[in-house]
């Protein structure tokens, strides 16, 4: 009997709902195909018509017949990506954020998962080098993508040694055979002074330009240090003079790959246009914007949308005091704003908390990575007013944040009540004066 994949959500009003599927309900087989994992399962589903068989919690088989139009969504959601579970990391990177976190943080945090198929389904990065030869060829033979790979080094020797696996030294011949095969591929370097950087940095960018069209963005951010580095590697994080003669030669990157591909290619995190003490640049340098995800561009984006819903703003409203909370590396660009504003817009008043990070250290500056502890100590009591969480703060699927308390919690201790404004400008815009602007929205 095939393991299949156990059902973990059904869409009200779909099409599972209406065939009976229910939560802890086992899929078995798609057309008499086994599913192992989510590629199996998807793939399956993906069809008109289908015939799908399904264990029910006391062992009942029910086979059912799919019919369904072209774009329809079956409707149901599973619980693990495979049978087998994730596959796990098998590095020990020197920079590894998660070998940074304290204790008492959520449970899925310290999942060192590194699966070819959450890259494919949820765009997590994965370093490759737990791929056996049959997943290879899984991924050529089913052209499987895009791919989100963190490369950090192009030189063999330089990403074993960063990574302290020497499987990682097989990047390069991996990369090569994606791109024969027509692979799409997002590339990641986590940059550290002095084991990646310089020449090394330049070997990397310059390889893996080399294999465009197939590497479609290559994302490089800074390395992330927490102060929980007992023990570990010690690390530095890059100077501003460091910064500045990174962003010259990023610079030169895109231009020269814009020339020969009509894509800047590269692109740097926004924090390196922070530490290096520039503004940010302009939207057309990060063309699609292809890893937002990596904190690249996200702050033009920002800044454009604000723009965009600008004019639509009152000149007046009911007065109001909205507390803004972000961590220490945005706290300029919302004190700009918030200037602009409270100009703008008689009767609003912005106050900008820009929290310190003493959980994981003052050196992190992200405003994803700030916690709920961290606000309620430096927020004093809101006298009930309202105050904006990010939602960049919060659990992809809860009102959690990193270090496992609520926005409930967090509106107990200061006294005020919070709203969550989604990661664009114009969901801030909103928040701040307190209703909807008729504006088309920034996908």
């Amino acid at each position: 009997m095939p393991k299949g994949l156990v059902v973990a959500a059904v869409d009200p009003g779909s099409i599972a709902e209406e065939m009976e599927i229910e939560v802890g309900d086992r899929v078995l087989t798609v057309n008499d195909e086994e599913i192992n994992d989510i590629i199996d399962f998807q793939l399956g589903i993906s069809e008109e018509d289908y015939t799908i068989l399904i264990e029910k919690p006391n062992g009942e088989l029910w086979e059912i017949d799919i019919e369904k139009d072209s774009g329809e969504f079956l409707g149901l959601e599973v619980e693990t990506i495979s049978a087998e579970g994730l596959k796990v990391c098998r590095n020990n990177c020197t920079f590894c954020f998660i070998a940074q976190m304290p204790k008492g943080m959520r449970a899925s945090l310290y999942d060192k998962d590194d699966d070819y198929r959450l890259s494919l389904t949820q765009g997590s990065f994965i370093t490759l080098s737990n791929l056996s030869e049959d997943e290879i060829e899984r991924i050529l033979r089913m052209h499987l993508g895009p791919l989100y790979i963190s490369v950090h080094a192009w030189n063999p020797e330089v990403r074993a040694r960063l990574m302290k696996n020497p499987h990682a030294g097989k990047l390069p011949e991996q990369l090569k055979r994606f791109a024969d095969a027509g692979i799409v591929v997002h590339a990641q370097v986590v940059l550290v002074p002095d084991h990646n950087d310089g020449d090394v940095l330049r070997e990397t960018i310059e390889r893996l330009a080399e294999l465009y069209p197939s590497v479609q963005s290559i994302g490089v951010v800074p390395v992330g240090l927490t102060r929980y580095r007992e023990q570990l590697t010690p690390l530095r994080g890059f100077s501003s003079a460091e910064a500045n003669g990174i962003l010259d030669q990023a610079e030169r990157w895109q231009k020269h790959f814009f020339e020969h591909t009509g894509q800047h290619l590269v692109y740097f995190a926004d924090e390196f246009y922070i530490i290096a003490g520039r503004e940010f640049p302009e939207a057309l340098v990060y063309d699609d914007f292809p890893q937002l995800e990596n904190g690249v561009g996200m702050a033009r984006k920002f800044i454009n949308e604000i723009e965009a819903g600008w004019k639509q703003l009152p000149e007046e409203i009911t007065e109001r005091h909205v507390h803004v909370i972000t961590g220490t590396s945005a706290q300029e660009l919302f004190e700009l704003w918030r200037g602009r504003l409270m100009d703008k817009v008689s009767g609003l008043k912005l106050t900008v908390h820009a929290i310190r990070n003493d959980f994981f250290g003052s050196s992190v500056t992200a405003a994803g990575l700030v916690t709920a502890q961290d606000i309620a100590h430096q927020l004093g009591n809101l006298l009930g007013e309202e105050f904006l969480i990010p939602r960049v703060m919060l659990k992809a699927d809860e009102d959690i944040f990193l270090d496992d308390l609520s926005v409930e919690w967090l509106e107990e201790k200061v006294n005020g009540k919070a709203s969550i404004v989604e990661n664009n400008g114009l969901s801030f815009l909103e928040q701040v004066i307190g209703y909807s602007l008729e504006v088309e929205r920034f996908e």
